[in-house]
């Protein structure tokens, strides 16, 4: 026998059960000792940032684009002058959960500015820039381009153009490519630098909107009536009416339809004129236009302004009434009255006169 084997010993086999436990205690010990380590080398990645002490001086206009992370967002700003190194941003941005609102636009910062201090600016909505463009319900297509203009600087002529080719803004069928009556009334925020078509296509979407919310292609159907005739009528009713009476007015406009009598409407007169004026004379009354609803049976061929929700609302449900005629006796107020009879109306109409010498 050899003598080798006569000194040894076999070391105890540990039991199956210790060694099991053992592994992922060892396991889950490395995944701790793995992410500190990432952690820590990430802090040092962002404690070496280079940033500036701020507060900054100047003027710098940045814009962040849709889509930009964090990190182009610092680049752009590091580029501009406005932070001394994008780690910096990103350091800042990746502290503050609130960073992720940021919003695309343009925004006024100053160079030379703490990272902390450029990102808290471009959370500050004060700090974007944008040109408001206020459009009252009842305005016109050529009046809508007046106020563009002058708010953004796009030339009126640009405008226009796109008004008269309106096949790039997105007009419904129904629209029959005439854009009157689809710049929705409502107050636009238009970034700086924009096109005509980007100044006026999101009117038409906010008058998509308007549509889908009054349900306006499938409730004119239930009325018989198209859903560009509806239109038309709440373009009347919002430069006609007072919104207390909108539903009323609504509902003359459709019983003189109905009995095919003329709307005589003054303000398609005006439309026509290119004007608006309380007293019309005879000679406006004799004005030759598919918009003088004197002498024209029926709608005008387009509608006559941009009407609000509340006017489309009006104009799919009109109030209950046999009335076909009113005068808004006192314009100062708004008082208007309403009658089936004709001498009635005569009577309301020299209350008008009295009012207004």
């Amino acid at each position: 026998m050899s003598q080798l084997g006569l000194g040894m010993t076999t070391a105890p086999h540990e039991p199956r059960g210790r060694r099991s436990r053992l592994a992922p205690l060892i396991a889950g010990l490395a995944v701790v000792v793995l992410l500190a380590g990432l952690v820590w080398a990430g802090l040092s990645f962002f404690r070496g940032a280079a940033d500036y002490p701020g507060p900054g001086s100047g003027e710098v206009v940045v814009k962040v684009r849709p889509g930009d992370t964090a990190t182009r967002i610092g680049d752009t700003l590091a580029a501009a002058g406005v932070v001394r190194s994008a780690k910096a941003f990103v350091a800042a941005a990746t502290s503050d959960p609130n960073s992720s609102s940021i919003q695309p636009g343009s925004y006024k910062l100053l160079k030379q500015m703490k990272a902390s201090d450029a990102l808290a600016l471009l959370l500050d909505p004060s700090s974007r820039m944008t040109n408001q463009v206020v459009i009252p319900e009842g305005t016109q297509a050529r009046q809508i381009v007046e106020l563009v203009a002058k708010a953004t600087g796009i030339p009126a002529a640009d405008l226009t153009a796109i008004l008269k080719e309106p096949t790039p803004l997105g007009l419904p069928d129904y629209a029959k490519g005439n854009p009157e009556g689809f710049l929705f009334p409502a107050t636009y925020e238009l970034e700086p630098g924009v096109s005509a078509k980007q100044a006026l296509e999101p009117m038409v979407r906010r008058f998509d909107q308007a549509a889908a919310t009054v349900n306006l292609v499938q409730r004119a159907q239930a009325i018989g009536r198209t859903p560009y005739e509806v239109l038309i009528v709440a373009s009347l009713v919002q430069a006609e009416g007072q919104p207390a009476d909108f539903a009323k007015v609504s509902r003359v406009i459709y019983n003189r339809l109905d009995q095919g009598m003329k709307l005589q409407l003054d303000a398609t007169v005006n439309y026509a004129l290119g004007r608006s004026t309380l007293k019309l004379t005879n000679q406006d009354i004799g004005v030759v236009s598919p918009y003088n609803t004197y002498k024209i049976p029926g709608l005008p061929p387009t509608p006559i302004n941009s009407p609000g929700e509340l006017a489309l609302r009006a104009a799919l449900t009109p109030a209950a009434g046999d009335w076909l005629y009113y005068v808004t006796v006192n314009p100062t107020t708004g008082e208007t009255k309403f009658t089936s009879s004709y001498s009635e109306f005569l009577k309301f109409k020299a209350q008008f006169e009295a009012n207004n010498p």
